[in-house]
């Protein structure tokens, strides 16, 4: 299938200023993620979106998840919530193009919804996805508890591992990331850990408050899951992500919403890899809000190539 945006002439390629996404991450993140509706083309219903800056010049895939989320549950009943996503990354994407979002309505039944989206640059794919939609029902519950870990307050953010480093990646980690990010265990930005392990404990927090809809929430939560999702990978084989000639891509993406989410609140991801071979490996996450709520679970395998 080849997209075809009708309104393609009229649009000009996106050039983000850094200065202005330093002032207020968040704000930037969240302009972002207000995309541009183009009305039903073809049976399907258009959006379009820009994207945030990368040092490597490619569309962060947590983002793209981010506004496909968006797009497919706009046109939703609002009273229907994303409870779980199935999505594919086909191809780079680059951030100065904007990205099109051509959502398709599968069906919508007495309780649940289903919504597929593809996510096209130039004509080409980049992200397939399928989400399903319901509405908010009674019914019998248990959850996961949170493990006992240090709490984050305690803990040093990224800001304060990066900062004294002059390294571009560096620079976009202290400055233009929405999220405070807070490792339990030593993070491996600069150093492998200080022992294998598979398992480690992230807390996150947007930096400012998020005055949205749970709809949007549950996008944020998704867009800051896909910054540590193959760590435990990485943390696992004894590597950092300064390891030289690393080659790492998400493949794919999978989460369940449980619960509603707060991403303005501290939430823990505690992480898992169960295997790594062929050049792919496997991450996995239990999802839990700052007072022990179990909110999500999520799992997402991507490609590691190491020399």
């Amino acid at each position: 299938m080849t997209f075809q945006d009708p309104k393609k002439q009229q649009r000009t390629a996106y050039t983000p200023d850094v200065r202005l996404i330093e002032q207020d991450p968040l704000a930037h993140l969240l302009r972002v993620l207000d995309l541009e509706y183009h009305g039903d083309a073809t049976g399907e219903d258009i959006y379009s979106g820009e994207s945030m800056h990368q040092p490597n010049g490619r569309v962060y895939g947590g983002q793209v998840l981010a506004q496909a989320i968006l797009a497919m549950g706009r046109t939703v009943d609002p009273l229907r919530m994303p409870h779980s996503l199935h999505a594919y990354f086909l191809r780079a994407g680059n951030i100065n193009q904007p990205i099109d979002f051509a959502v398709e309505r599968l069906r919508d039944g007495g309780s649940f919804s289903a919504r597929r989206a593809h996510a096209y640059q130039s004509g080409q794919a980049i992200l397939s996805g399928i989400i399903s939609f319901q509405e908010d029902q009674e019914g019998r519950a248990l959850a996961a508890e949170m493990p006992d870990v240090e709490r984050p307050e305690n803990l040093p953010s990224t800001h304060d591992v990066l900062s004294t480093i002059d390294h571009p990646v560096a620079a976009f980690w202290t400055r233009q990331s929405a999220f405070d990010i807070r490792h339990v265990e030593p993070s491996i930005y600069l150093q492998p850990g200080p022992q294998r392990t598979t398992r480690q404990a992230v807390w996150m927090k947007a930096r400012g408050t998020v005055d949205a809809d749970q709809l949007t929430h549950r996008a944020l939560l998704t867009y800051a899951c896909d910054q540590i999702m193959l760590e435990p990978i990485l943390r696992g084989l004894g590597e950092s992500w300064l390891t030289p000639r690393l080659s790492v891509a998400s493949l794919d993406h999978a989460i369940w919403w449980h619960r509603d989410v707060q991403v303005d609140d501290w939430f823990l991801f505690v992480q898992d890899s169960p295997s790594a071979q062929g050049g792919r490996g496997l991450g996995s996450a239990r999802v839990f809000q700052h007072d022990g709520t179990l909110v999500a679970t999520t799992a997402q395998e991507g490609m590691i190539r190491l020399p």
